[in-house]
């Protein structure tokens, strides 16, 4: 780990947030809760949209239709996420950071960023022409894919944080 990195941890970790974390009694299990909530709001319906971006409910909803009641809610959910995972963090951040999951769970939440910025700024600019397709273009598919595997893999390293 390069040492700015390192000196960056520590930092967070002794900051007033860290200190916090670390001494309220049951802050931790609340922020992790929040967390799991954060996840399920943000996971939830960003997985309704990739699946209908597959072909689900292809009849019933169209993608632009399925973005304006999904989409605000995942970002609610990744507001939540966000906040409660760096002040957990904030407790014990050099200790996070050791982890074997950790460079996972950082490699797949950015493959799930580059993913969403990659699609909104390219197939999805184009909607209107596909909107209600039989079948979404191949880069929005592929899109739908990247991301159901990129959140499940930012799922499954967050829980094996605390075990390697």
């Amino acid at each position: 780990m390069p040492t700015w990195l390192e000196a960056a941890l520590d930092a967070l970790q002794r900051s007033a947030a860290g200190g916090a974390v670390r001494r309220t009694p049951f802050l931790y299990p609340t922020l992790e809760s929040l967390h799991v909530l954060g996840i399920a709001v943000l996971v939830g319906p960003a997985f309704a949209f990739d699946l209908r971006l597959l072909g689900f409910g292809r009849r019933l909803v169209p993608v632009t239709t399925a973005a304006r009641y999904l989409l605000p809610i995942s970002h609610v959910g990744l507001v939540v996420a966000a906040v409660t995972g760096g002040v957990m963090l904030s407790a014990q951040a050099t200790a996070v950071a050791s982890s074997a999951a950790a460079p996972w769970k950082l490699g797949l939440l950015l493959v799930a960023g580059l993913n969403v910025l990659v699609f909104h700024r390219g197939v999805y600019g184009r909607v209107a022409q596909w909107n209600n397709a039989v079948v979404t273009p191949t880069a929005a598919r592929v899109a739908a894919g990247v991301s159901l595997t990129a959140w499940t893999g930012v799922i499954f390293a967050g829980r094996f944080l605390a075990y390697v």
